[in-house]
């Protein structure tokens, strides 16, 4: 039975709906709504809807039906709502959750746009959100109130690679009656599953990693399916932040190597952090995996590999870091992530540009640092250009 599938089967057979022709790729539904045999199946199909019956495509489609239960499937939740971005993801899990009132508690170390859904959009509704030094687990303590209705993390944090106990965090917000809502992005589904530790729910780019081969944005939220169906998919259907049958179609397409690459990716990124670090133009080399890891034993107990992404800290500062981008001949200067290409971003003037001076510091985002992520390139040659790109510092 599927529940005793691996996960490579899984990426490649679970949630599949073949049509009456038998076909074997996966089919895509492009259209935006669906005939009824008769106003009385049209009525009771609006009052409660079987698992393959469909209103509109902004509820649900038979393509993205499919990617919802293979990334449930794959990641060990009973439900899954897929969503047009990452973020859409990320916004549609707290804001479905939480009323003026409210309190959240979020670790400081987030990705731009998550800390701006935190800190104007919710709080511009009355959401009270207490950031925390993830890693802190007394911060945790001290910050979780009665109040409080959920706590959110990224499990690996964007872009200093910080690591969070997951599993000690969720029994601190279970002890309050707060849901754990984790981003699991730069852990992935193969070698990180959030909810054996205790996550609620769990987000995902799938942009990133689940697609990897940089042709469309997705996210999807996984969760139990009081917490998909009852809370996040009212909010994301009537506010329309669903995910498309295409976009589907490509992300069911890309979870199919989504562990041959995932684990490839990794190799190389072992391999490369192992041979930069030390190198004197550095200042630090950040890979989970590294005994050098602040969270090293923790990493090596809760992932499987330490990922797909590593960041290195040039010691001359934003003038060597953008010597060392433009003197690159592989890897390409963009803001994407887990892709088959290789990407390196400078955080300090992308991503996280937004944030103050101080906070960048607080947070370890200096003017050197550069987040990288492997491709599928020969690991040989990638480093061979990392070398070239150290050479021109």
């Amino acid at each position: 039975m599927a529940d005793d599938w691996k996960t490579k089967t899984k990426l490649v057979h679970t949630g599949s709906r073949r049509s009456q022709y038998g076909e074997m790729a996966e089919a895509i539904f492009l259209t935006q709504g669906f005939a009824y045999e008769s106003a009385e199946s049209a009525e009771a199909r609006f009052i409660k809807s079987g698992d393959d019956e469909f209103i509109y495509a902004r509820y649900g489609n038979p393509t993205t039906r499919m990617f919802e239960d293979r990334i449930a499937a794959v990641e060990g939740t009973e439900d899954a709502f897929a969503t047009a971005s990452g973020m859409a993801a990320v916004n549609g899990a707290l804001t479905a959750l939480v009323k003026a009132g409210d309190h959240i508690v979020s670790s400081r170390a987030l990705f731009g746009s998550c800390l701006y859904i935190l800190e104007d959009v919710l709080g511009r509704f009355g959401v009270e959100v207490t950031f925390v030094d993830g890693t802190d687990l007394d911060q945790w303590r001290a910050a979780v109130r009665p109040t409080t209705k959920a706590v959110f993390l990224e499990s690996i944090s964007n872009p200093t690679l910080e690591m969070i106990d997951v599993r000690a965090v969720a029994e601190i917000a279970h002890a309050a009656g707060a849901l754990v809502i984790v981003d699991n992005v730069f852990a992935t589904p193969i070698f990180s599953r959030a909810v054996e530790f205790g996550a609620d729910v769990v987000v995902y780019s799938a942009t990133k990693h689940i697609d990897g081969q940089g042709r469309a944005l997705g996210g999807v939220i996984c969760g139990t399916k009081d917490f998909v169906r009852k809370v996040a998919e009212p909010y994301l259907k009537h506010t329309g932040g669903s995910m498309s049958p295409f976009t589907a179609w490509v992300m069911l397409n890309g979870m199919q190597t989504l562990d041959l690459r995932c684990r490839a990716m990794a190799d190389s990124a072992l391999h490369i952090a192992s041979a930069l670090e030390g190198d004197p133009r550095l200042s630090r080399v950040i890979y989970p995996h590294l005994p050098s890891h602040p969270q090293y034993d923790l990493a090596k107990a809760t992932m499987s590999a330490g990922g797909t992404m590593l960041s290195i800290d040039l010691k001359g500062g934003k003038e060597a870091a953008f010597r060392f981008m433009n003197a690159l001949e592989i890897w390409k200067i963009s803001n994407n992530l887990g892709d088959a290409k290789s990407i390196a971003t400078h955080p300090a003037t992308t991503t996280h540009q937004r944030l103050p001076a101080d906070q960048k510091a607080k947070l370890g985002i200096t003017p050197g640092l550069l987040r990288l992520s492997v491709g599928l390139e020969d690991a040989g040659d990638l480093l061979a250009d990392l070398q070239r790109g150290l050479a021109a510092v």
